[in-house]
């Protein structure tokens, strides 16, 4: 059992990096939850395709159950709620002498975040549900910066380890 910790620039740059996205997607969560409609209108315009090009060839992709749209928006909301307390784990963590155990779970969550954005906004909704089109429905730059802070946030996460860090992991 190691009797120091290492709580360097990079240790503290991890925690405080990865509280602040446990933070966001803890608000986020929240704000779904507690102002259930403003989303799920967001969600059920976008499945819909109803404010895009509406080009036929890409229409039959549209969901237009709204138990479907429903389903899929309480997915997210699940989605956000446990990548927030991975993170606030992961964060947890960090402040403690097992830096390896603290990388392994915050990359879990930061990962979550990122399939998300990505793979869930950019991907589905931008592309497959051509999102981009919509004046008024599009997530996109909102789901460009989340996926960027968080990859930024999982670099740093995987910042080289310093030797006192080597020897506490032990």
């Amino acid at each position: 059992m190691p009797t120091t910790t290492s709580r360097g620039a990079p240790q503290l740059t991890a925690t405080l990096l990865t509280a602040s996205v446990a933070l966001y997607m803890a608000l986020v969560a929240f704000g779904n939850i507690t102002d259930f409609g403003t989303n799920q209108e967001f969600v059920r315009h976008v499945l819909a395709m109803d404010t895009t090009f509406k080009d036929e060839d890409l229409m039959w992709r549209a969901i237009t159950n709204e138990g479907v749209q429903d389903a899929a928006y309480v997915a997210i909301i699940v989605w956000e709620t446990a990548a927030a307390l991975v993170l606030a784990y992961g964060t947890w963590l960090w402040t403690r002498p097992d830096h390896t155990r603290a990388r392994r779970v915050s990359t879990y969550g930061l990962l979550m975040v990122m399939l998300l954005f990505g793979a869930g906004f950019m991907a589905i909704g931008g592309e497959w549900f051509a999102m981009w089109q919509s004046e008024d429905w599009n997530g996109l730059d909102a789901a460009l910066r989340v996926f960027v802070f968080s990859g930024v946030v999982l670099l740093v996460d995987h910042l080289p380890v310093t030797h006192t860090e080597r020897r506490d992991a032990r």
